[in-house]
């Protein structure tokens, strides 16, 4: 078992013609957009959850394939071989 911790962009994403309340939150994993790492939702919670959502999927899915993470530069993600828990407030 792995742990994972990845440097997240959360931002409000519209059209340049809708006003600001139709806004909606994008989340994306900079190291892992290329390969399908990012979500919407209509609150930061609920695009940050959609995201986690991805991410693991991506994860078995890279794992099954016998894939290795790319982008595994410390200031992108961290990896721990121990369970951890990352609490953002």
């Amino acid at each position: 078992m792995r742990s994972y911790t990845f440097k997240v962009i959360l931002e409000k994403d519209k059209w340049p013609d809708e006003p600001d309340e139709q806004a909606v939150w994008r989340a994306y994993i900079p190291a892992l957009e290329h390969r399908g790492a990012h979500a919407w939702g209509d609150t930061q919670e609920e695009a940050l959850e959609n995201l986690r959502n991805a991410v693991e999927l991506l994860l078995a899915y890279l794992k099954e394939q016998g894939k290795t993470l790319p982008g595994k530069s410390p200031s992108e993600v961290k990896v721990s071989k121990e369970p951890l828990i990352t609490v953002t407030v």
